[in-house]
């Protein structure tokens, strides 16, 4: 009985040494064993960090009857996050995981997880714990790669607000006309004629404009018209005396009254035969035959051929006679003037003393004439109330508190105009408020729905794809805008150089510009392009330090004396 015992126990013991010694073997030989991860460093994009490692394993390294739990864990100062463990087996063990063969064989592991800060400077461990039966045996940790580039959190969410532009002109030209018509192959005045109210309004408005400060005369003219019917070289003469006559005639009524020269300077002009008047009077007519008679002004050029084919419609030319023709037989009386406005120091004037003197689009100008948001938006809520119902002055309202980052104070106000009419720039808004809140979502749907793109929903679509990590997108959103955002997108698609070209084209200094332009150096390879940027960037402001120096944009440079004298 005793011997049975011992038996039992040798058995046993052997067993127990046979497991451990497997599982001591697979850890002695684990070196062995080699990782290929992808990216290295780690990267971050749309908010997460995703890696794919591919494992390699000798011959006769996998024990047949192992299973090794392998757990890919990101280290970093004050913290730790582990990936999603991968499980792997060997041949005989009758379980559903990844077999490695004791012939040797690999696998492919992909995982993510979600980015923060603290993991900029961090190291990817793998931790392995492997069984065999009831034996289990911890594996020392592999370090696989560093991490974790974060270039794409740069982007920037600042709004592009739409303001709505004014309609203000400071000179608006004016044109008042009168017309004095003659009886056919005449050109003799008739009183009925020259007693007519626009001839008569026309008169009055010469001599209302002479008096008016705010008025000025641009040209005054005399243009004699003969109807395309009769020889052309008679109406030739017959136009221009039409022209002559009344000229002579409204130059003594501008004597008479005394009025400049500038009013009374008239310029004569003649049409022979007008064809553009005789079509325009048929095409508006309600003759029977008018796209027939159309049709014969548009086969032929030579105006007697022309007059000779309308004659041949017998029909319609007895119309054309007394219902077109006569109307062409005048002569038209057009004096030009422009209409002078508040100049731009007028209007700001006005708006800070008595802004009722101005109208809508004056007001509205008046807050294109400064580039303080604080006292744009004083301007716009002036023109808000004195017209409720502006949309441009309520969208601006909100278009100016996005400017001063005052996000609440622009949802409100731009809902307000939403609710007066949901029009692209009121939508455009509407998306940088939600991009400012930190709701892309909601940013995309107003920036997609604008029914004519613009570069400022563009620029919004184009920093939510990068946001979501679809660079491509982004550059093409972006098209030949200049900005920080577009360099960026560019970097992140792999065309650092591309990058470069757009930040060269940005015309004002920013530290951001000069930090992104560091980084574009360190892809480049250029040393002199990352130390020369990232000075300006540190002396513009003196937190971009702590940035660089856990950037592993600059791993290389982390050693290089004149990188560390910048950032310390």
């Amino acid at each position: 009985m005793k011997r049975i015992i011992y038996v039992s126990l040798f058995v046993l013991s052997a067993v127990a040494l046979s497991s451990c010694g497997g599982l001591n073997k697979m850890k002695k030989e684990a070196p062995n064993v080699s990782y290929k991860v992808t990216p290295s460093p780690l990267e971050e994009h749309a908010g997460q960090v995703a890696v794919t490692i591919t494992g390699q394993f000798p011959e006769k390294y996998f024990n047949k009857k192992a299973v090794v739990t392998a757990t890919p864990v990101l280290v970093y100062d004050g913290g730790e996050t582990a990936f999603d463990p991968v499980t792997l087996q060997g041949e005989s063990v009758q379980e559903n995981n990844k077999v490695i063969s004791y012939t040797g064989g690999n696998f492919t592991y992909n995982g993510k997880i979600d980015y923060a800060d603290a993991m900029r400077m961090s190291k990817l461990m793998l931790r392995a714990t492997a069984t065999l039966k009831s034996k289990s045996l911890d594996f020392d940790p592999v370090k696989l790669a560093d991490g974790v580039i974060a270039t794409p959190m740069l982007v920037k969410t600042m709004p592009h607000p739409v303001i709505m532009p004014d309609h203000y002109q400071r000179i608006v030209p004016e044109t008042k006309e009168a017309d004095i018509k003659f009886v056919i192959n005449r050109y003799n005045l008739r009183n009925s004629q020259l007693k007519k109210e626009d001839v008569t309004n026309l008169l009055n408005f010469v001599k209302d404009v002479a008096k008016a400060p705010n008025l000025e005369f641009t040209g005054s003219e005399i243009h004699g018209y003969a109807s395309p019917d009769g020889p052309l070289s008679f109406n030739d003469k017959l136009s221009k005396k039409r022209a002559g006559v009344v000229d002579k005639y409204v130059a003594r009524k501008f004597k008479k009254d005394k009025l400049t020269e500038d009013a009374t300077k008239l310029q004569q002009h003649s049409t022979a035969e007008d064809w553009a008047g005789f079509k325009q009077l048929v095409q508006a007519s309600d003759l029977k035959d008018k796209d027939l008679i159309l049709r014969v002004l548009s086969m032929y050029s030579d105006p007697e051929v022309r007059e000779k084919e309308i004659k041949n419609m017998a029909e319609a030319y007895e119309s054309l006679k007394t219902d077109i023709l006569p109307q062409l037989r005048r002569s038209v009386i057009r004096v030009n003037v422009n209409k002078i406005g508040f100049s731009d120091e007028e209007i700001l004037k006005y708006m800070d003393s008595n802004p009722d003197t101005l109208g809508i689009e004056a007001m509205l100008h008046a807050g294109s004439l400064t580039d303080d948001p604080a006292t744009q938006l004083k301007y716009y809520k002036i023109a808000f109330e004195k017209y409720p119902k502006c949309i441009r002055a309520i969208n601006n309202i909100g278009a100016v508190y996005l400017k001063m980052g005052k996000v609440n104070e622009a949802e409100q106000a731009l809902k307000q105009a939403e609710q007066m009419k949901a029009i692209d720039p009121v939508k455009t808004n509407l998306g940088f408020v939600e991009l400012m809140k930190g709701n892309k979502d909601k940013a995309e749907e107003y920036f997609t729905s604008v029914e004519k793109p613009t570069d400022q929903s563009n620029f919004g679509l184009g920093t939510i794809a990068i946001m979501n990590g679809k660079y491509q997108d982004a550059v093409n959103y972006f098209g030949t805008q200049k900005g920080f955002n577009s360099a960026l997108a560019q970097l992140l698609n792999g065309n650092p150089q591309g990058a470069k070209s757009v930040l060269d084209a940005i015309d004002h200094e920013c530290k951001w510009k000069d930090y992104l332009y560091a980084v574009v150096g360190a892809r480049l390879g250029d040393e002199n392009i990352v130390m020369d940027h990232l000075k300006k960037a540190v002396a513009a402001d003196a937190k971009m330090k702590d940035l660089a120096k856990t950037d592993m944009e600059f791993a290389k440079y982390f050693e290089n004396d004149q990188f560390k004298a910048i950032v310390q």
